[in-house]
């Protein structure tokens, strides 16, 4: 048999998982329910049973094994630490050693679930071809992963790359699920998308679509797209706090190539047209004409930043 690699992408409810050829090749992937119950003390028991038992299907040796990688929602040191994963129950402890001793010594790597989700848009995805590239993923909340000469960029404590607490409006007078007001995340993930939409439907009586049913990111793109002026106010908003925020990120690390996934962006090239004239006012101009485009491989972005971790070590 060739060899193949493990990628495990652990989500608050379930574990994607994948193995692959050393050159990208996604082989088979499938999932697993997140169990957090008693601490989560059972999530890498039951990922390393589930990797086991894959072996075992498919006549897989320990020897045909580069090894496992796995991506955490929390911040992972560049050695495997996590330093705390609140939804999962975590504390302070080595993934990598801990899955290492689970699968009988084949070897581990553990990252944040964005950043490594980067390393996969990088590898195989919409930043393939580059080497210095931000990942923005609009989802609930906003993340980042920042690649730079081909490395995931973590920081001391495994907090690089939190792009969606960079602070862009002093005027907030809401609070960030993080405890600050004013954080990029409260205008451009999906509910800050849908508090910009509240806001301006108050703000007077014009008519709009979105007067008309459910208020959220996807209804406000749709109408955008059909030339609702009210939308395109919501729209105009986003893009001049994501433009901002973004620029911001470019002064520090000048990417190549922003590659924005989540959920928000199945708008669509709409998105980055909203963004553009705010980022081109702030940024530096030995950023401006850094590339933006849309993330390619949705869901399994996780699986594929986690194997390659495994292959970049």
């Amino acid at each position: 048999m060739s060899k193949v690699v493990f990628g495990v992408d652990l989500g608050g409810t379930t574990v994607k998982m994948g193995y692959f050829s050393p050159e990208g090749e996604l082989i088979e992937k499938w999932e697993i329910p997140t169990i957090k119950d008693n601490g989560g003390s059972q999530i890498l028991p039951d990922i390393a049973a589930s990797i086991k038992s894959k072996m075992a299907e498919k006549n897989i040796s320990k020897e045909d094994v580069i090894g496992v990688g796995i991506g955490v929602p929390g911040p992972v040191s560049s050695d495997g630490v996590i330093y705390k994963a609140a939804n999962l129950g975590w504390g302070v402890f080595s993934v990598k050693s801990e899955m290492e001793q689970l699968l009988d010594g084949i070897p581990a790597m553990a990252g944040n679930d964005a950043n490594v989700a980067a390393l996969g848009e990088m590898w195989c995805g919409g930043g393939k071809g580059y080497n210095n590239m931000v990942a923005v993923t609009l989802g609930t909340g906003v993340g980042g992963g920042i690649i730079v000469n081909g490395k995931i960029l973590t920081g001391g404590t495994g907090s690089g790359g939190e792009i969606g607490h960079i602070h862009v409006d002093d005027n907030e007078t809401e609070t960030c699920g993080c405890g600050k007001k004013g954080c990029l995340e409260q205008y451009t993930s999906a509910t800050g998308v849908t508090r910009l939409a509240n806001i301006r439907l108050k703000k007077d009586d014009k008519p709009s679509q979105l007067r008309n049913g459910e208020v959220n990111s996807k209804t406000v793109w749709d109408a955008v797209k059909v030339g609702d002026s009210v939308a395109i106010d919501v729209a105009n908003t986003f893009g001049e706090y994501l433009g901002k925020g973004l620029a911001c990120v470019a002064d520090v690390v000048n990417p190549e190539i922003f590659v924005i996934g989540g959920g928000v962006s199945k708008a669509g090239e709409v998105l980055i047209d909203y963004l553009k004239p705010s980022y081109t006012k702030y940024v530096f101009h030995g950023s401006k004409e850094t590339k933006f485009a849309l993330a390619k491989l949705g869901n399994d972005a996780g699986i594929y930043g986690a194997a390659k971790l495994v292959l970049d070590k």
